[in-house]
């Protein structure tokens, strides 16, 4: 029998999530959905069940149900990162789920959890951490390192042998050229481009990128 899936979080990641298991025709190994968000759009649409709370999966057995992290981020990836280790922590295994337009090269290396969406490329080499998230037309050039948790947003562009620190977020359309350390749980502005290392949680944005302070 299939390994069954439990999505968690409707919001936009979420529905596009859903998205592409109905373009697959998986949609039928999703055997149940969660979000707490009280103004979520109509999900009925989905014929997917609502699960009321997430103690129904502190009751189940993880064995045979993977869980797919439906939560985004914009700027901070922390929500997401928590949810991961929240239910990793319970023994539940996250599921690695890949566009079918997506481009990978065999020597890519995805860890558990991994999101590639609609048309992003992971050129040869690359080595991407559990929980990563990369997003749609996003471009990871070859023998890029990228850590845990980390968030690369649509349409940004990593150019070769760039280091990607733990829960780190690439805004959208941002280019980081090569060589280039991004250091954990930093944030690239939006179309900032990045020509210099970027000190761990420090925020850059521009064009060339420096570091914004309030």
């Amino acid at each position: 029998m299939p390994i069954q899936w439990i999505l968690l979080g409707c919001g936009g990641h979420g529905r596009v999530l859903l998205s592409i298991l109905q373009g697959l025709g998986w949609k039928d190994r999703l055997v149940g959905m969660f979000d707490p968000d009280p103004n979520l759009p109509d999900m009925t649409q989905w014929q997917v069940p609502m699960l009321e709370d997430d103690l129904y999966l502190s009751i189940q057995f993880p064995q045979g149900i993977q869980l797919l992290n439906g939560l985004g981020s914009v700027a901070n990836t922390a929500r997401r990162r928590e949810l991961y280790l929240k239910f990793r922590s319970q023994g539940y295994d996250f599921a690695t789920l890949c566009h079918p337009s997506a481009w990978i090269a065999d020597s890519a290396n995805l860890g558990a959890g991994v999101q590639v969406m609609a048309g992003a490329i992971l050129q040869a080499g690359c080595q991407l951490g559990e929980n990563v998230l990369i997003n749609t037309r996003a471009v990871v050039e070859h023998d890029c390192l990228i850590q845990p948790h980390v968030h690369v947003a649509t349409g940004a562009l990593l150019c070769g042998h760039v280091w990607v620190g733990e829960g780190a977020h690439i805004g959208a359309g941002a280019t980081v050229i090569q060589g280039v350390k991004i250091g954990a749980h930093a944030c690239v502005g939006a179309g900032a481009v990045v020509i210099r290392d970027v000190p761990n949680g420090a925020k850059v944005v521009g064009v060339p990128a420096r570091e914004y302070r309030k």
